[in-house]
């Protein structure tokens, strides 16, 4: 009988760990040594030449460049009281644009830019900011103009074009900030003329060019431009459901702006020419049974008087209907808006023909047109 050694299993063990050493060294080896795989050749894409750009690119390239300086980044701030602790703060009410108007540090925006405004800051294309003093307002025009003091260096004003003569289909160009984005450029074309909307006073103005170049908040005051780079109008509204541009908006035309903007300057209001009366609600003319302007009173003096204009009255407890204008020269009025509006094409000291109805019957009366608020 054959007796195995007593240490006969634990050598059995250190030949497999030394089997198991040898194996995984083994796979070391081979994978330690393995030569290196080459990394791919990565070939460079040339870049390909463009070219010169396109005219009609350079030209609006060079239009941007130009123009740029002159328009101008505008904050409307509001000063609050704390109601618990009575302190004063100021805080940023709204943005828009503006662009500037002469070297004399002049500065055109629209009304409801800077309506309600207890400071305002102009800042130019050159990031300076400056303080601006309120030279004057035409609500009804939605224009304003301000004055900063920035030297003459700084002020590089835009050329003036005209807005009777644009087409509907020519290039049109608008520089502003929308949603406080400063120098953005949009272009467009004339999509439409003679339209007309609303003033913040609830005014018609009219005239007005609608575009398709992307007007949004921010953009209001900020300048439209012809392909020249001459300005042809202040942008002031869009329409939009959605409160962005929904290739849509509204500038007030430059002949308007070429008339009014003067008059601000040198009086501090758009000085306009009128007769002297005051007029019936246009619902209760309508009411009535009123087609035109019915005139209610006469000013002492006024043009309308010596002219020999008769307001409403009472006669033997009955009253009596004042004359009704119809037409103002061979423009035809039938509410006070129209009236209005057809007095901003004169000025003061002018002559018109007005057409009247009195007591059935119809009459033409010639007035001059004297200053009215």
């Amino acid at each position: 009988m054959i007796i195995p050694p007593a240490n006969a299993p634990r050598q059995k063990r250190i030949s497999f760990a030394v089997l198991l050493l040898f194996i995984l060294l083994g796979w070391w080896v081979f994978f330690a040594y393995q030569p290196p795989v080459p990394a791919p050749e990565v070939v460079p894409i040339p870049v390909t030449a463009r070219g010169d750009l396109a005219a009609d690119e350079q030209s609006t390239i060079a239009l941007f460049r130009s123009a740029s300086p002159a328009v101008v980044y505008i904050t409307n701030i509001e000063v609050r009281r704390n109601i618990f602790s009575l302190n004063i703060h100021e805080i940023p009410q709204g943005t828009g644009s503006g662009f500037i108007w002469d070297k004399q540090g002049r500065v055109v925006t629209n009304y409801h830019v800077i309506e309600s405004a207890s400071r305002v800051e102009v800042t130019l294309a050159d990031r300076s900011t400056w303080q601006a003093t309120l030279v004057g307002v035409a609500p009804d025009k939605d224009l304003a103009v301000l004055q900063i003091s920035a030297p003459a260096e700084k002020l590089a004003p835009l050329p003036l074009g005209e807005s009777h003569n644009l087409q509907v289909g020519q290039k049109v160009f608008a520089i502003g900030n929308p949603f406080g984005l400063d120098q953005t450029l949009t272009s467009g074309i004339v999509s439409a003329l003679g339209r007309e909307i609303q003033s913040a006073t609830g005014r018609t103005i009219q005239g007005v060019v609608q575009t398709d170049a992307a007007i949004n908040p921010g953009n209001s005051g900020g300048p439209l431009l012809d392909s020249a780079g001459r300005l042809i109008g202040v942008n002031t509204a869009i329409y939009s459901p959605s409160g962005g541009s929904a290739g849509i908006g509204f500038a007030v035309p430059v002949d308007d702006v070429a008339k009014v903007i003067p008059e601000i300057i040198q009086h501090g209001r758009l000085i306009r020419p009128g007769l002297g009366i005051a007029v019936a609600d246009e619902q209760i003319a309508r009411r009535v049974g009123v087609t035109g302007v019915l005139i209610i009173n006469i000013q002492p003096g006024s043009s309308a008087e010596a002219a020999g204009l008769r307001g409403t009255r009472r006669i033997r407890g009955e009253i009596v209907f004042g004359d009704i204008i119809l037409a103002v020269d061979d423009r035809k009025v039938s509410s006070y808006d129209d009236l209005r509006n057809a007095m901003d094409q004169y000025k003061v000291g002018d002559k018109v023909t007005l057409t009247i109805e009195r007591e059935g019957r119809q009459m033409q009366l010639r007035v001059v047109l004297e200053e009215v608020g």
